[in-house]
């Protein structure tokens, strides 16, 4: 058997056998990578019929556990639905640029909205999302030329995401993802058991040739962050949305999604490829940025197939977002104080973004990041440079957990760094990267 000689798959029903398979990648005793037995061999094994070893495999593919690899059988897929897991813990005395969090110092005061907000209690038959929060989101969608025609609102964009793929996806299909790429993405995709193929991305987005390469290839969806990418800190520009929707062109029954998570905490426009004539799309605009990462709330414009879709799946499951939050952020969005508030807090993440990558420059270190509250520092050592800064007092995240078949460099959360502190900031990142000579005994 090819499967690690320290575990064996146990169990006689294919449900038994599904759930040893999966124990063992919770366990790690299956990694990435690692050949099963084939279907014959097991059943032989185990006593049982070469039916009930197919079907464990089958559901082991729908969830993204497994890929088949043609001539080589079943193995474990390169990045698989993750377990319940908390974030990397930042050590006492070290700055926390790790987290991807905004600045707490300036989100609103949620507990002063709370208390002047009215409540008239919610029943069940009420309409899922707020009318007026639908119509303070069109008239942003509007002005940035989204199609607003029809909408509704998800707990987050990620679960927005989730909802509209599987509205359209089945397990097995391709989706074209960002390379680097927000980790929760591909794990989405690895759990519905979607085929991950990886768009290169610069500055200004995915290129043209890797959105085209992506959909020869087959994918029938791609995901793309029109500003703000994290952890790229791309931003899509008119030139190149022109270009990517002609490349979509040619694909009319793509389902495009667009994740706007950061859409009022960035100065740059967002340049949509999400047309009026699209047959399947959707773009999300989540709120967990400018007011708090407790609000799980996003509007999801889109095609009318999708919305209705979503609206449906949503009314089976969680039946609606919570109607205080919706009020909620009705009553931010309607406070004569909130636009303001919104274009200092915009103003005040590119100052320090701003800081960041002029001192790295001044360096001869090369960076990333127009939009956002992430850059990206292409390195040669991800893991070394980490602890390097670590001792330096400085918690950056190891590139690897974002990217497909991209560089190696650290993603860096500049939301809560000074600009007086990005000189000392970028000369510890030249330490970090300066080969130290070795040490002869």
């Amino acid at each position: 058997m090819n499967v690690p000689i320290r575990y064996h798959i146990t169990g006689r029903r294919a449900s038994e056998i599904a759930e040893s398979v999966e124990r063992g990648i919770r366990e790690g005793e299956l990694t990435a990578g690692t050949r099963l037995p084939t279907v014959r061999s097991l059943a032989s094994h185990r006593g049982i019929s070469t039916a009930t070893v197919a079907s464990a495999y089958r559901e082991l593919r729908r969830r993204g556990l497994v890929a088949g690899a043609g001539r080589l059988g079943t193995t474990i897929a390169p990045r698989v639905p993750p377990s319940p897991r908390g974030r990397p813990i930042v050590p006492p005395g070290v700055v926390d640029l790790l987290s991807g969090n905004p600045d707490p110092e300036l989100l609103p005061d949620l507990g002063a909205a709370f208390a002047s907000l009215p409540y008239d209690p919610v029943m069940y038959g009420a309409a899922g999302s707020d009318a007026e929060l639908l119509a303070l989101a069109a008239a942003r969608l509007d002005r940035d030329g989204v199609p607003s025609d029809h909408m509704t609102v998800v707990g987050g964009a990620l679960d927005g995401v989730q909802l509209a793929l599987m509205a359209h996806v089945r397990s097995g299909d391709r989706i074209a993802v960002e390379d680097p790429c927000y980790p929760g993405i591909i794990d989405l995709a690895s759990a519905l058991g979607l085929t991950v193929i990886p768009m290169a991305i610069d500055d200004r987005g995915p290129s043209p040739e890797g959105l085209a390469r992506a959909l020869r290839a087959g994918a029938i969806a791609c995901a793309i962050t029109p500003r703000a990418q994290n952890p790229y800190g791309a931003a899509i520009d008119a030139e190149r949305a022109e270009e990517l929707r002609g490349v979509l062109a040619a694909h009319p029954s793509v389902l495009v999604l667009e994740d706007d998570h950061a859409f009022d905490i960035t100065e740059r426009r967002c340049h949509s490829l999400c047309e009026p004539g699209r047959a399947r799309w959707a773009h999300l605009r989540s709120v967990s940025k400018s007011l708090g990462p407790d609000l799980r709330l996003a509007i999801m414009s889109g095609d009318a197939t999708t919305v209705a879709r979503v609206e449906g799946r949503r009314l089976l499951a969680a039946g609606w977002v919570s109607h205080l939050l919706q009020r909620l952020v009705v009553r931010l969005w309607t406070d004569p104080d909130e636009a303001p508030r919104a274009e200092s807090v915009a103003a005040t993440y590119t100052a320090r973004r701003d800081a960041v990558r002029s001192a790295l420059h001044a360096r001869g270190i090369e960076s990333h990041g127009r939009s956002g509250l992430n850059i990206w520092i292409p390195v040669a050592h991800e893991d070394a440079t980490v602890a390097a800064l670590q001792e330096r007092g400085w918690g950056v995240l190891a590139g690897d957990r974002f990217r497909i078949a991209s560089p190696r460099a650290i993603r860096v959360t500049i939301s809560r760094l000074e600009p007086h502190d990005a000189a000392r900031f970028a000369e510890d990142v030249e330490a970090a990267l300066t080969p130290q000579p070795s040490r002869l005994s």
